[in-house]
């Protein structure tokens, strides 16, 4: 059987991430006999600049509907003005067609971000060089709504005269938006039954500003309301802001957590900081019949072109999109090569080398190909 497969390889780093996660798929469907029909789809801001009205072809659409699997590099490209990213003529930024479009119209409601931390990684939390979490506590998912909330296409700004004088953002909390991601936290909590690490109870998190905001408060409502049918997993609450401390303070005590759309925005980047930075965090768009998966980190313009960025949480969305197609199509084969991807990069960790620039500094730093070169070795050993 073939998929298909579109790629979104995007700007800056993207591609090469992309390259290597590519690479590594390519090796272990070799293995197992698994064939792909790749499509290829430019996007943001660099394509922008020399299309000049939009930020992917006619068409692309059409492409991403029709795949079984998409992985995303990254978007964002400074703008030749100097005055932040390249933004399209309605005012949204280059690369939001294949990032914020996709799920909003393929309906990618829940965005899920596993928090790991692996052996041999350093998290990027110090107290006088000294690991302060282990491995084995840090161990949790957030899940964050991806459709609505504050990316809801709801607000404008007024220019009398030219000067923008007011831009209002309105958030927007549905019941039904809030209902599909909060079963969608509980029924993976119900199918990872792992725990917490800390007490290994099952446990479900939201956070929330429900003591002001009236979204929040519905959220909590439905939260609880859902939470009902699962007697057998613990109901948290936590207001966003102190939650934050408490995530540095004690990873440990978090097993599945769920939020609105702007809240798991920025505390799922907090959060990677336990797992050892950007370079190591991945991002899935999960919907009901589509799939889109990616590394969290930007573009890195600086970076561009110089063979030195980690692709290892590029190479993680792909094992996170093969265990979720290999779920959906009900082939075994995939679950096996992801399994062995993630096998790989623990060997790595646990070697030490090759690793890049953002996990053993710059004296030490492999090729962001020569990661990718590593890696794909060791997954095909793992099946044999």
């Amino acid at each position: 059987m073939s998929y298909k497969l579109v790629t979104l390889g995007g700007d800056g780093t993207g591609p090469e991430v992309m390259r290597e996660g590519l690479r590594v798929l390519n090796a272990i469907s070799s293995a197992l006999d698994v064939s792909w029909s790749v499509d290829d789809v430019p996007c943001g801001g660099q394509y922008y600049l020399e299309h000049g009205d939009r930020d992917w072809p006619e068409g692309a659409e059409a492409r991403c509907d029709a795949a079984d699997l998409i992985l995303l590099g990254a978007v964002g490209w400074p703008s030749p003005t100097g005055a932040g990213p390249v933004l399209m003529k309605d005012g949204k930024m280059a690369g939001f067609s294949p990032v914020i479009g996709n799920r909003t119209r393929l309906n990618l409601f829940a965005n899920v971000r596993p928090v790991k931390l692996y052996e041999g990684v350093q998290h990027r939390i110090h107290g006088q060089n000294k690991q302060v979490w282990s491995p084995g506590q840090v161990d949790m998912v957030m899940i964050r709504e991806n459709t609505e909330g504050l990316y809801s296409p709801t607000g404008g700004k007024l220019s009398p005269g030219g000067r923008t004088e007011v831009a209002i953002d309105t958030r927007v909390i549905t019941r039904r938006g809030s209902e599909q991601v909060i079963r969608f936290a509980f029924e993976l909590c119900r199918r990872r039954n792992k725990g917490a690490p800390k007490d290994g109870k099952l446990r479900v998190t939201q956070l929330v500003k429900d003591n002001v905001l009236h979204g929040c408060q519905l959220f909590s409502q439905v939260f609880y309301e859902i939470g009902e049918e699962y007697p057998e997993i613990e109901k948290d609450s936590a207001i966003i802001d102190a939650f934050t401390q408490w995530l540095m303070g004690q990873p440990e005590y978090y097993d599945v957590v769920v939020t609105t759309n702007m809240f798991g925005d920025i505390v799922t980047d907090l959060a990677s900081v336990l797992q050892g930075g950007m370079g190591m965090a991945v991002g899935a768009n999960i919907g009901r019949d589509h799939g889109m998966f990616e590394p969290i980190h930007g573009s890195a313009p600086k970076h561009a072109g110089k063979d030195k960025v980690n692709p290892i949480a590029m190479i993680l969305a792909v094992k996170e999109g093969l265990e979720w197609l290999g779920n959906r199509k009900q082939d075994p084969r995939l679950g096996r090569a992801a399994q062995a991807i993630e096998a790989a990069v623990i060997d790595l960790l646990k070697t030490g080398a090759p690793l890049t620039y953002d996990l053993v500094g710059e004296a030490k730093a492999a090729k962001c190909s020569e990661v990718g070169q590593w890696i794909s070795e060791a997954a095909v050993r793992h099946l044999a």
